[in-house]
């Protein structure tokens, strides 16, 4: 007696009462059946309190239950159980909204917090509880609202999946046979899709971390991306074979730089996007080299500003006069490597060769020659007689006769 309920920031499996509130789980699991909460917005939520849902009109005063969608207008709402009390007091209760009359619809409502949920109680029908999927419930507790508690993230159920249902399908129930598909008027809701927002959020910090250059950059439509190459496969092996597509501007096979083997992928730049989009729709798992290919389109932007420089904006590259160096920084980094190394160089052959000496020689270096240490010193001056001349030590170079 589960459904699975399926929703834009993840899924959520509900257990349901069905021996305690009979009523509100064939309300719901009915609703679930003929598909009346896909697409229905999350269109309130209170931080460390609810996220309320259930109203296909999105504005929180609509909903039918399904006695309504059987009997007409007169059975729109109906009276839930309210013995045996639960009390509202953890995360991941499921309980019927009260219209102000104590009578239920369509809406219902999810804990997103362990306190401070009494003002719930004698209200408030619960008829579920929240399983598996907490995350999901954390991720709902999370979102940026607006004054009205409406979050500014376009957040839906997709869809809902009957796990076990024990009650009987009443007679002249409307079941589709597939899901309903999005109006213009579902779609155009003002708030912020979930997946573009996702997608500009993951540009933004590639751009910070300088991964690419701008948030709104976008991947050349003429480049393909082949992998799970064998690494006998050469650059004009990959030419000659997607040659007959149309003609090819580059073809490169990625290599190590160090020695010189093949990564076992490649970059094929076609001059048409048109005979890149043939090449991938037939070459994806073809046989080259004994090895099944995959071919997919190049996600990199790098070729923008490696193999063909654009400048975007206000950006203008810079000049240099005749004689100027520029910056060091501007410059490619292999030519500043290239010139450093060339001038360590010149300075190197300009200096003298320095003298090697044997290990026995510089052992012998450390400490001064017996001669020097041994020969005759002068004594002080407060011990030699007054007038006489200072004696002078005999000098170790000159000749003894």
């Amino acid at each position: 007696m589960s459904v699975l309920i399926e929703t834009t920031v993840g899924d959520l499996v509900v257990d349901l009462f069905v021996k305690q509130r009979p009523k509100c789980c064939t309300n719901f699991l009915k609703l679930c059946k003929i598909k009346y909460y896909n697409l229905n917005q999350f269109h309130s939520i209170e931080q460390n309190y609810i996220a309320q849902t259930g109203d296909p009109t999105g504005t929180g005063r609509g909903g039918d239950s399904v006695f309504g969608l059987l009997f007409g207008e007169q059975a729109r709402y109906f009276e839930p159980e309210t013995v045996p009390k639960f009390r509202h007091n953890r995360k991941g209760l499921v309980s019927m909204v009260n219209n102000g009359s104590g009578m239920a619809g369509s809406q219902f409502f999810i804990t997103l917090a362990d306190e401070n949920l009494d003002f719930l109680d004698d209200k408030h029908i619960i008829f579920g509880q929240v399983t598996e999927g907490v995350e999901t419930i954390d991720a709902l507790n999370a979102q940026l609202c607006d004054d009205n508690n409406r979050p500014f993230k376009d957040i839906r159920i997709s869809h809902t999946i009957i796990l076990d249902d024990p009650f009987e399908d009443p007679p002249r129930l409307p079941i589709p046979s597939r899901s309903p598909s999005p109006t213009m008027d579902l779609l155009i809701t003002g708030q912020i899709a979930l997946d573009q927002e996702e997608a500009r959020a993951n540009a933004q910090m590639l751009e910070l971390l300088n991964d690419i250059h701008h948030a709104d950059e976008k991947p050349p439509d003429n480049v393909l991306f082949v992998c799970k190459l064998n690494p006998v496969t050469q650059d004009d092996d990959l030419e000659i074979i997607f040659s007959r597509f149309g003609a090819i501007e580059c073809c490169e096979v990625i290599r190590d730089k160090r020695t010189g083997a093949s990564l076992q992928y490649a970059f094929i730049e076609f001059k048409n996007p048109k005979d890149c989009e043939s090449a991938y729709l037939k070459m994806d798992n073809v046989l080259i080299d004994d090895r099944r290919i995959h071919v997919d389109f190049s996600q990199s932007v790098a070729k923008n500003f490696q193999w063909k420089k654009q400048v975007y904006g206000d950006e203008k590259p810079r000049k240099t006069m005749k004689g100027d160096k520029g910056n060091r920084r501007d410059r490619p980094r292999d030519d500043r490597r290239d010139r450093d190394r060339d001038s360590r160089r010149r300075r190197s052959r300009s200096k003298s060769p320095k003298r090697r000496h044997s290990p026995d020689r510089r052992r012998r270096s450390k400490s001064p020659p017996r001669r020097h240490r041994d020969r005759p010193r002068s004594p002080p001056s407060k011990y030699r007689r007054r007038g006489s001349p200072a004696r002078r030590s005999p000098s170790p170079h000159r000749r003894r006769r």
